[in-house]
């Protein structure tokens, strides 16, 4: 004897039933078979609300029972020859006209208890299971119809009753010792109690019923068909990597069942278990697909973890207290008060001191619960032994499942680290001795991306999502998408990287899309978004929760700069060509590295100093080393390197700043770099990163421009510039008849800082810099008298869109 059942949507349709046909017609040439339905899809959900809709007055229950007598009407039609549909079209019309007495009676009395309710619903796998006993016959396929409530025996809890096995197992045996035929059909959920009233065996109970029957025959096989292919390491809905378990073992498959993996109704598991009958879950629409074989024991798959599941809408209480400490029967009281109502545990914890105790119940019964417990312990709570119960709700858990946990040590840590590292806080963690589930408790906003990082981190060993929000697509944000384009390939294959931009913004729209922006027609998307307002943008970025997300700002922006505390408290990793923050107030600056370690993520600002040189990098390398800075000499204007190594008193000042502008060397605003301010904040930002707390006022700043240059506009600064060429050229002759060059300097020691413009003799270590080359020079215990020299292209959009994909991808490594 074999068992199969069809769920609701593998029997949904005419085409569907047909589909199920044509399997069967293969099985039975195996052996002699069983076949379960449950009803049409969404029938049951729909006699629920017929049912509802009467007990409340609302004749609309009429037209629902109409659509749902149609609909089986119709089934028959296009399953059953004409001339043989009477009888059936009979039935559905007899048992529908059923349907509609008790509804009535429903409307009148106002009340549609639980015994009329299990009555109403069964009708959905009455009138399957007969119209897909005839659909058989009629295709060449005998096939014998047996209402299962002759069969399976419960108590009198109606829409969720227990079995009485004994009774069950004789009759369904009975049946079997006489049954001649080689297939029968069967409508799963429904049952009868010892005075024949009907009962049902709980939502996806069908599953239940084929798992009874396959246990009762000694069925050398259950197979449950649906609509998917199998069970999944998780919810594919929710995690796109997400695939099929080819092995599992009972107590797996029952911990999955249990945390919300829909594929397998809870109880189906344990009838079966005991008589070691393999089940095999198979997709309906992919009958040749291997599915999932559930056995006593899994094949091993290298994985110590077999699936990551979650149950959503539960909520927490706490009880806490001195009282509760070493007082025996306490636990004991606690739980017989919640068993007493009805109310379901589904996660306890509680520390080894016994001062406190959290439980996890269903978010519906968290006020029942709150008051039946403040109930039980009132003389407790009255005399401050024990504090009143504290609720937290909108929680979730989320839990691992893997028989070979307990061989594998380090497991919760790399969980619990993930979680962490992603900004999701746990709230509850519970784990049973056996070692085959870990399960947290985190707020339900955070579940999917829990689910995700987790699936990531323990399943999908080739690749890493990343999720890149980008403000700022000028000169630097375009070169760093083409930048990212073109490494795609290599990122996949060589870091396990998958980079995706989920969002961009500029001065006038933003954009985001979870599943990626394409590097080929990213303009086209920008422009035909949103208008732009940094704030939404942030909002958005942190509601969606998306999992592995870095903030990228490639603008000068105050305000976009003031955002990243926000971004940081999400563990949302930040990285900065923007230097606004890092050289704002010391104690912005000191928030933001603070709360990048609090939240495990990072804050990045390498460009800030030296777009693509390693310069901040090196610094904290030599500190975290143990070296200690004494000087730091440098030229950090690549800008104002290009400027003077130009200028030759020939071509005037003017216009080789426009060169610099033109060429991509300087700001917006070039007076941001010619009065020195970049620089001032380039070497704040080193000092800083010294440990040393300095503000921009503190620094000495000596300017070379003159001050009519810093009023108006670009267009009158550099009329200004061409008034002043005598100042310039003053400058250049005076360095030249020294034998110098001009450069303009910033230094650092003994916790001061300047900047300014200097003459630069032929023997100093920054004379030979030429074009918009950038040098820093570090004076260590370790290099006293021949400095640290890093040096190289310190301007420019490839090199400092480089310097920021660098620091994207240390980002990842978070």
């Amino acid at each position: 004897m074999q068992v199969l059942k069809f769920g609701g949507t593998s029997v949904g349709s005419a085409d569907n039933i047909k589909r199920v046909i044509s399997i069967v017609k293969e099985k039975i040439k195996k052996d002699k078979t069983i076949v379960v339905v449950s009803a049409l899809g969404g029938t049951t959900d729909a006699l629920l609300n017929a049912g509802l809709a009467a007990a409340t007055g609302n004749e609309q229950y009429k037209e629902a029972l109409q659509h749902i007598e149609q609909r089986h009407l119709e089934t028959v039609k296009l399953l059953i020859p004409v001339q043989h549909q009477s009888h059936e079209l009979s039935l559905v019309k007899k048992l529908c006209n059923e349907i509609e007495d008790i509804c009535n009676g429903v409307f009148l009395l106002g009340e549609f208890s639980a015994r009329t309710c299990d009555r109403m619903i069964s009708y959905g796998e009455l009138m399957s299971s007969q119209i897909i006993t005839a659909a058989f016959n009629h295709s060449g396929v005998a096939a014998a119809w047996k209402d299962t409530r002759s069969l399976v025996q419960t108590n009198n809890a109606f829409g969720n009753a227990a079995v009485n096995f004994s009774v069950t197992r004789k009759q369904i045996s009975d049946f079997v010792a006489v049954c001649k035929d080689t297939l029968v059909i069967m409508p799963g959920f429904i049952a009868t109690n010892a005075t024949k009233e009907t009962t049902t065996l709980g939502r996806g109970g069908s599953d239940y019923t084929a798992a009874i029957m396959a246990a009762a025959t000694d069925a050398t096989c259950l197979e449950i068909w649906s609509d998917v292919p199998g069970m999944m390491t998780a919810d594919p809905r929710w995690v796109s990597g997400a695939r099929v378990i080819p092995s599992i073992s009972y107590q797996e498959a029952m911990e999955l069942s249990h945390f919300g993996a829909k594929v397998l109704y809870p109880p189906t598991i344990q009838p079966v278990l005991r008589k070691a009958i393999p089940v095999i879950i198979k997709n309906t629409f992919a009958p040749d697909d291997a599915g999932t074989v559930i056995g006593p024991k899994a094949t091993t798959n290298g994985n110590a973890i077999r699936g990551i599941s979650s149950i959503s809408d539960i909520a927490l209480f706490s009880l806490e207290g001195s009282g509760m400490v070493g007082v025996p029967g306490f636990s004991r009281r606690l739980f017989q008060a919640l068993s007493e109502e009805q109310i379901n545990v589904i996660l306890i914890t509680q520390g080894s001191s016994e001062h406190s105790i959290c439980v996890g119940v269903d978010a519906v019964a968290i006020h029942r619960a709150k008051e039946v417990v403040e109930a039980e312990f009132e003389h407790e709570i009255a005399i401050e032994k024990v504090q009143p119960v504290v609720v937290e709700t909108a929680l979730s858990i989320v839990a691992l499942v893997g028989e070979n946990m307990k061989s594998h040590p380090g497991i919760s840590g790399k969980m619990f680290g993930t979680l962490g590292r992603n900004g999701v806080n746990v709230r509850a963690i519970a784990q049973g001795s056996s070692e085959r589930n870990i399960s947290a408790v985190v707020a339900t906003r955070d579940v999917r991306k829990a689910i995700n990082i987790l699936h990531e981190e323990f399943f999908e060993t080739t690749r890493k999502e990343i999720h890149l929000f980008i403000a700022g697509t000028g000169n630097v944000g375009s070169k760093l998408l083409q930048q990212l384009h073109q490494q795609q390939n290599w990122l996949r294959e060589h870091m396990r990287l998958n980079i995706r931009i989920s969002g961009l913004a500029n001065s006038r729209k933003m954009i985001i899309d979870e599943n990626g922006i394409d590097y080929h027609n990213w303009q086209e998307r920008l422009n035909a978004g949103e208008d732009a307002d940094i704030d939404s943008f942030v909002n958005i970025m942190i509601s969606n929760n998306f999992r592995n997300s870095i903030f990228v700002d490639i603008t000068a922006s105050d305000t976009v700069a003031k955002v990243y505390d926000r971004l940081l408290l999400k563990s949302i990793s930040v990285v900065a060509c923007n230097k606004v923050a890092a050289s704002s107030t010391y104690s912005y600056y000191r928030q933001l590295k603070d709360l990048a370690r609090t939240y495990n993520c990072l804050y990045l600002f390498e460009t800030n100093v030296g777009a693509a040189l390693p310069i901040i990098g090196t610094l904290n390398d030599l500190l975290r080393s143990g070296d200690r800075i004494n000087r730091i000499e440098a030229v950090l204007s690549g800008t104002l390197n290009f400027v003077f190594n130009h200028y030759n008193g020939k071509v005037s000042f003017a216009d080789v700043v426009k060169q610099a502008q033109q060429e991509g060397y300087t700001e917006p605003d070039p007076r941001l770099d010619l009065s020195g301010t970049d620089v001032v904040r380039k070497i704040l930002i080193l000092a800083r990163e010294t440990g040393v707390q300095l503000e921009m006022n503190d620094i000495t700043c000596n300017g070379f421009l003159p001050e009519s240059c810093m009023q108006g506009d670009v267009a009158a600064f550099y009329e200004e510039l061409k008034k002043h060429e005598p100042h310039f050229k003053k400058l250049f002759d005076d360095a030249a008849a020294a034998n110098s060059k001009l450069k303009f300097v910033a230094q650092f020691e003994q916790g001061k800082a300047t900047a300014g413009l200097e003459l630069i003799p032929p023997q100093h270590d920054l004379y030979h810099l030429y074009g918009k080359d950038n040098v820093v020079l570090f004076y260590t215990d370790r290099y006293p008298s021949q400095p640290l020299v890093i040096k190289g292209a310190g301007a420019g959009a490839e090199v400092t869109a480089s310097g920021v994909f660098a620091d994207i991808l240390r980002a990842t490594t978070t």
